[in-house]
């Protein structure tokens, strides 16, 4: 078993606190991503969705996990697990940096996740306070006007990192 920690970074402009809508521990937001198999190193040819409101049995033994998926090469089951209480939203501080804010933390059995992908569900502020939700990063930015502030803001240059952690 190994612990894999999602982190996030992203040129702000005008903008802090990026984080999945409901917050970073979110239980219906969906993380996209590709599976390694540790044992063949096959890697899956589309994207897998995992989410912390969503638990399947595992395969042997008692307990329950947020994904179980079989490799397409070798028949292995490997098994994903989400572990909330990790993710911190992206400052604007954190921007400016080029620092990467901690997203969520998985636990993998027989999987590697990579490749994450950004898609809709996300929420943001401007630095003036303004809210705005329901930001869909899939086109890899997103671009508007805080009227109250009266500048454009803007999330560009998206990136993503997964961390083994111990």
């Amino acid at each position: 078993m190994v612990k894999f920690l999602l982190k996030i970074a992203a040129d702000l402009q005008n903008l802090t606190n990026l984080q999945p809508q409901g917050g970073c521990d979110d239980p219906s937001f969906s993380y996209l991503f590709k599976l390694k198999c540790e044992n063949c190193g096959e890697v899956s040819p589309r994207e897998t969705c995992v989410s912390l409101g969503d638990t399947v049995p595992l395969p042997r033994g008692k307990g329950t996990t947020n994904l179980v998926q079989k490799c397409k090469l070798c028949s292995r089951d490997g098994t994903v697990t989400v572990i909330p209480g990790r993710g911190k939203p992206l400052t604007q501080e954190e921007s400016e940096a080029e620092n990467y804010a901690p997203l969520m933390l998985f636990e993998c059995r027989g999987y590697e996740p990579i490749d994450y992908v950004f898609g809709g569900g996300w929420k943001v502020e401007s630095l003036e306070g303004t809210k705005f939700e329901g930001v869909d990063l899939s086109g890899g930015d997103f671009a508007d006007y805080d009227e109250e502030g009266e500048y454009d803001v803007k999330i560009s240059n998206l990136r993503s990192t997964f961390d083994v952690v111990k």
